[in-house]
């Protein structure tokens, strides 16, 4: 019986050493086995899209490997998510992702894979605020008038990016906040909310800075307000929801890189070194602050800490306003 215990015992501690060996030999040799992909989890031209375009070219030079980018949209995310998970944990599948990634485990349970179980943070990108903006010609020429028409009864309608999106639940934080209701609209996406907003069909819309600002610039549409705990740097004359009000008030927009759990440790630790390397480059810090992102980095611990603060907010307010997934 114990020489069997001692067999079993030697062959599960051979077995690991062989498995800490070849995870080893897998580090070194990265990343001159293949290209690097890159999985935008959203259609191009949005802002998770222009992130990984950015981060590819300074990341590719700085490794001496191809990195390029495959855009699989669907599921606000799941399914390039989804992807990154299943491809082999080899260092060379990595997903960009929105900060949908922190809202939909709460909405949706039935997920095929577990958020943190089965993904490991690399790096936090950077972070965003969200713009609460209404067409330069509404009746609303600050937030308090929203806030007062909301209170008075009048029928108030805010359109996002899409149901249970960021944007809808700092909407629906803000209306328990302030003891008031209004209607969400939800849109497929930046581009069809704001052409609705600039043309007046929807009162109000709520969307990160990069699809914002530029309707902003243009005149035609009118800032209220900015989500974050700052006022934004690009939008300096734009108050907070907290100035407004509701101290402590904050719901960033967020950017992150992540990997397959089981990516060997080395390639993690290499990874989150080279991407901060990208993103203190001044042409990469530029192009991202052109996007609206102040830029974060840091260590996959930081980027892991804010993402499941993120998952903790968010899934409580999805439960108390009974918030579906489309």
């Amino acid at each position: 019986m114990q020489r069997r215990t001692f067999k079993a015992a030697l062959g599960c501690t051979l077995a690991l050493a062989a498995l800490s060996v070849s995870s080893l030999a897998m580090a070194q040799a990265w990343p001159t086995k293949q290209p690097i992909k890159l999985v935008a989890v959203f259609p191009p031209g949005g802002s998770v899209d222009q992130v990984a375009r950015i981060i590819a070219q300074p990341l590719s030079q700085q490794l001496g490997q191809s990195v390029i980018v495959e855009n699989r949209g669907g599921a606000s995310g799941t399914i390039g998510t989804a992807a990154v998970v299943q491809a082999p944990a080899d260092g060379y599948t990595f997903a960009v992702v929105f900060d949908t990634f922190g809202v939909n485990p709460s909405l949706s349970p039935s997920m095929p894979f577990d958020s943190k179980k089965d993904l490991i943070p690399l790096v936090l990108v950077g972070t965003s605020p969200m713009v609460l903006a209404t067409n330069v010609n509404s009746e609303y020429k600050t937030f308090a008038d929203v806030v007062a028409a909301a209170k008075a009864k009048k029928n108030v309608s805010f359109g996002t990016i899409g149901n249970g999106s960021l944007g809808h639940l700092a909407m629906a934080l803000l209306g328990k906040n302030a003891n008031v209701d209004w209607t969400h609209v939800p849109y497929k996406g930046g581009g069809p909310l704001m052409s609705d907003a600039v043309a007046g069909h929807v009162p109000l819309s709520i969307g990160s800075v990069f699809v914002t600002k530029p309707h902003i610039d243009s005149g035609r549409m009118r800032p209220l307000a900015v989500t974050t705990s700052k006022r934004a740097a690009d939008l300096p004359n734009v108050p907070t929801i907290a100035e407004n009000g509701y101290p402590g008030f904050e719901a960033p927009a967020w950017w992150a890189l992540l990997a397959s759990s089981k990516t060997p440790p080395e390639i993690v630790k290499r990874m989150n070194e080279e991407l901060n390397k990208v993103l203190k480059n001044p042409d990469v810090a530029k192009k991202l602050d052109a996007q609206g992102i102040d830029v974060t980095g840091g260590s996959p611990e930081q980027a892991r800490a804010f993402i499941e603060k993120q998952m903790t907010v968010w899934a409580k307010v999805v439960k108390d306003n009974d918030i579906k997934a489309d």
